[in-house]
């Protein structure tokens, strides 16, 4: 588990923080949170969110693909459908179901 700390917070209650300010249909990557904290821990920041993320909107970090979490993508469609998040992909007029993701040009969020 992570447990880095720096000036008193520890590196799971920053990350944390970073979600729980991403707006509604908005979304970053898990290597956009780390860069957000100085850091380019992409991995550590998925490792936080899977013992951590639940008590923050976990679904408003993607893979650098913009698929949500692996395991997770019927939630997170949810919670996409519900903020208005824009998607690329899914369920096509032919009625084929295809992988969807978030579409990161329109819905990537800059908290700078």
């Amino acid at each position: 588990m992570p447990s880095s700390s720096e000036g008193g917070d520890s590196f799971v209650e920053r990350v944390l923080a970073v979600v729980d300010s991403i707006p509604p249909g908005r979304v970053m990557t898990y290597g956009d949170v780390a860069a957000t904290l100085g850091s380019r821990a992409a991995r550590m920041v998925g490792q936080v969110m899977a013992y951590y993320g639940s008590t923050v909107p976990w679904w408003r970090v993607v893979r650098a693909s913009g698929h949500p979490a692996s395991g997770h993508e019927h939630l997170a469609l949810e919670h996409y459908r519900a903020e208005g998040t824009p998607l690329v992909g899914g369920l096509h007029t032919d009625g084929v179901r295809t992988a969807y993701r978030v579409d990161l040009r329109v819905a990537r969020h800059d908290p700078a």
